[in-house]
């Protein structure tokens, strides 16, 4: 019994092994220095707080110290231009310093250039994505 047990230990462990060496990677599916698209980054990172038509209400906002802001009236609020360096700044950057506690909005230059492995040029076409999206959604 101990025999039988131990061999199909050994089994298990040979097939697991076999399983993790040829699953395929993240790097196998995509390549190097895939960037996804705006939208698609929006809808990862952004609409769990901006909503899905980026107009504030998205499922994580009433759990938010501060509203999220209405990601579509960006341009109005600008003279009807929409402020790219403002926004590829807030994106990178972050909102600024909190006076107490930290800000509800994450940081996402630093995220990507976890993500993408410190690759700038991949980072900043992260932004320049997103911020064209943006760009796309106003009003």
């Amino acid at each position: 019994m101990r025999r039988t047990i131990l061999i199909a230990g050994v089994l298990l462990a040979a097939i697991c092994a076999v399983q993790a060496v040829s699953a395929p990677t993240t790097d196998d599916i995509f390549p190097l220095n895939y960037v996804p698209s705006g939208r698609t980054m929006y809808q990862q990172y952004c609409a769990s707080c901006h909503g899905a038509l980026a107009k504030g209400y998205g499922p994580m906002a009433s759990i938010l110290k501060v509203p999220p802001p209405d990601l579509t009236k960006l341009s109005r609020l600008n003279a009807g231009k929409f402020p790219y360096d403002r926004v590829r700044t807030i994106l990178e950057f972050g909102t600024g310093e909190v006076a107490h506690g930290t800000a509800d909005m994450p940081t996402w230059g630093a995220i990507f250039r976890y993500y993408d492995k410190n690759n700038e040029r991949v980072v900043q076409q992260r932004i320049r994505n997103l911020c064209n999206y943006l760009a796309s959604l106003q009003e």
